[in-house]
């Protein structure tokens, strides 16, 4: 019998260790926390976004980082293999739109209980408070685990399940970097994505609050399109946010210089046809200012400051605007320019970019290729997805498989 530790008590980790348990390994889960699943109970606005009901290649195109090497744990254990878990754990699940998937109470807490209880009858042995320093080896391979209070836990498979470093409140404080970097792991520097945006500009924190509907948000890297979506995006007292915002932070160039991003504000209509609008409503409302005009065209306090941002005067009779005053309005709406500054502080994005390099890790197994039974799982890993359940999939699926295989392989 396999003497399995997980490091963790996570997504992954609570995966790792009902699938090692279920396949007869003796399995103790160390978290620092009091409780588990403390991010779990966060996601989805503390509804929980389990997963999202999704073909495999689907998945994938909805994984901008290294989605190939996720193949073989998706594989393993898919979208629908978790909604049957937690269904069969008495937490039925529904789809909604997006086809993002939450439990039917829509409370989070009945996620982790489901998996609490799936680990309490397989076995596994809980321990709280508990940080590890190190993980132990001898020539070669894994032999235990030491932690910061003095003791010292003996197995023959560890699997770091420890997260990455947003939400470091959760407990999510990058631990398992440093423990995968004292075994010769490289660790590709951790940055945040599904983030928030800071802009150059200050007009759209004039804007806190807004939330706009039905517009495409797109980004450039020269002439080559990196992102465009329709949807919907938020300003806030620092710049953007929103899905399309968080959405796009994952296709940024490394240098936000070299980012060109604008805001379709009417992609519903040609440019012809906006103009055709802009025309009209200036001929019919010919005696009044521009600015009592725009909110016929744009949300309010975004109708109040665009003529200021578009660089025409809001005082002016719209009888007396020139084609080519126009014409800059009629542009502006459809590619309004947006100066990125810089993405949120890590410590509040949803997800962190970078972790333990998977050129690594055995996708096939989530064994580490540089020490005999080391695995690693979830967040921790240099894998990240779009918003929209993908990420949690992400940790159920790789910590399964990771729990499957340090059960399963014999011990050295």
């Amino acid at each position: 019998m396999n003497r399995v530790v997980v490091i963790g008590g996570g997504a992954a980790g609570m995966m790792a260790a009902i699938f090692a348990a279920r396949e007869g390994a003796e399995v103790t889960l160390l978290e620092r926390n009091d409780k588990l699943g403390r991010k779990v109970y966060i996601t989805g606005k503390g509804r929980c976004n389990v997963t999202n009901d999704c073909t495999l290649d689907e998945f994938l195109q909805e994984t901008p980082r290294n989605p190939r090497f996720l193949y073989s744990a998706l594989s393993f254990f898919s979208p629908q293999d978790m909604m049957e878990l937690l269904k069969d754990s008495g937490c039925p699940v529904v789809v909604q739109r997006g086809r993002r998937v939450f439990p039917e109470t829509e409370k989070a807490s009945d996620v982790t209980r489901a998996l609490e209880k799936r680990m309490r009858q397989a076995g596994v042995k809980v321990v709280y408070g508990a940080r590890v320093k190190e993980v132990l080896t001898k020539e070669g391979a894994v032999s235990g685990v030491a932690l910061h209070d003095g003791g010292e836990i003996a197995a023959d498979r560890v699997i770091v399940a420890t997260g990455g470093k947003s939400y470091p409140g959760t407990g999510s404080t990058g631990d398992g970097y440093h423990l995968a970097q004292q075994l010769g792991h490289t660790v590709i520097a951790p940055s945040p994505v599904l983030s928030a945006i800071h802009t150059r500009e200050d007009w759209p924190c004039r804007l806190q609050g807004l939330s706009l509907r039905n517009v495409t948000l797109t980004l450039k890297k020269g002439k080559k399109v990196l992102y465009s979506e329709l949807g919907e995006m938020l300003f806030t007292h620092f710049g953007i946010s929103g899905p399309l915002t968080l959405t796009m932070s994952c296709h940024l160039p490394d240098n936000l210089d070299d980012a060109a991003v604008t805001l379709n504000l009417k992609p519903g209509l040609t440019g012809q046809q906006l103009d055709a609008r802009l025309q009209r409503e200036f001929s019919e409302q010919s005696r009044k200012q521009l600015r009592n005009v725009m909110p016929a065209l744009l949300p309010g306090s975004l109708a109040e400051i665009f003529p200021e941002i578009c660089g025409v005067s809001g005082e002016k009779i719209c009888g007396q605007i020139t084609r080519q005053e126009r014409e800059t309005l009629c542009t502006m709406m459809q590619a309004l320019p947006i100066g990125l500054k810089q993405l949120d502080t890590l410590s509040a994005a949803i997800v962190t970019r970078g972790g333990v390099s998977v050129k690594e890790v055995m996708p096939a197994t989530m064994e580490s290729k540089l020490v005999s039974g080391l695995y690693f799982a979830g967040e921790v890993l240099d894998v990240d997805a779009h918003t929209g359940g993908y990420n949690l999939q992400i940790a159920w699926s790789t910590g399964a498989l990771a729990g499957k295989s340090a059960a399963v392989e014999e011990c050295i």
